[in-house]
């Protein structure tokens, strides 16, 4: 029998995990298949019943669900309990729910690529304290980068997130604008610039440093107007390709056991967005 496997989210028309996961079955030599699915927050229950009752394998979970599909699930493990945030859902061998967190560790590899040549050195900004940013910080700090300092349109967020991290601190947006030329490495983690939902930049990056690594975790489009802008100013720049790749390579072990061709996938899903 075939098996299925989705991504949840609100929007989700730009997904590229049913491209990325249908190419790594069939290279995979499984008979399995993977379907967008659009799900409004207010019909989020109804849709993690209706995928336990139809028999989906697994799934991932986009913006803005990471947190809110929490309480749908049977069991979040250890890596989804410290970042109060879930991206994966696999099933156990007794059929419960059970949610992960591979957003992190998906960052910090792409990262090691990004900058094998120089490791990232002194503060980081994190703009943004949704689900991604969660797992991201945890998984830098765990990694041995920082002091982390996060900014967000909503500071008490900012704070909450930050409570939870050792050398963590918080600064308004004004103040990162000003500082950015402190930081190392600045991430950027909201929906601000995606296709199909807000335009625009969250912050002015004109004063990053020279050389700073500015990443952006939106993959389409592959060039945000942060990015831009950031790369104008002298950084360099990593969108969300990479990180995005591997998550979703983490997810696939999760369901399957198989850990698939990150690099190919790098480049199929480059040119594919930037088609």
């Amino acid at each position: 029998m075939k098996r299925w496997y989705a991504v949840l989210g609100d929007p989700i028309a730009q997904s590229m995990s049913p491209v990325m996961h249908d190419q790594w079955f069939e290279e995979a030599g499984l008979n399995a298949t993977y379907i967008p699915i659009h799900v409004h927050a207010e019909t989020l229950d109804q849709a993690i019943a209706s995928l336990r009752t139809l028999g989906s394998g697994g799934w991932n979970v986009t913006v803005p669900h990471k947190q809110s599909i929490i309480p749908f699930l049977d069991e979040i493990d250890s890596s989804a309990k410290r970042m109060e945030a879930v991206n994966t859902v696999y099933r156990s061998d007794d059929g419960r729910l059970i949610g992960a967190n591979t957003d992190g560790r998906g960052f910090v590899k792409s990262l090691e690529e990004f900058t094998a040549d120089k490791h990232v050195a002194g503060p980081v900004l994190l703009i943004g304290a949704g689900g991604a940013a969660r797992g991201i910080a945890f998984a830098l700090q765990e990694a041995g980068y920082g002091p982390l300092y996060f900014t967000n349109r909503t500071v008490s967020k900012a704070q909450e997130l930050a409570s939870h991290l050792d050398d963590s601190h918080v600064i308004s947006t004004e103040e990162a604008e000003q500082q950015l030329g402190e930081f190392g490495l600045v991430i950027q983690t909201t929906t601000v610039g995606m296709n199909f939902a807000q335009a625009g930049m969250p912050l002015d990056p004109k004063h990053i440093a020279e050389n700073a690594v500015v990443a952006d975790i939106i993959y389409n489009p592959l060039e945000t107007e942060f990015l831009q802008a950031a790369r104008q100013a002298g950084a360099r720049t990593m969108n969300g390709v990479g990180m995005f790749v591997h998550q979703g390579a983490l997810a696939f072990e999760k369901w399957t056991g198989v850990y698939p061709d990150t690099k190919k996938m790098i480049d199929t899903i480059t040119m594919k967005v930037g088609g």
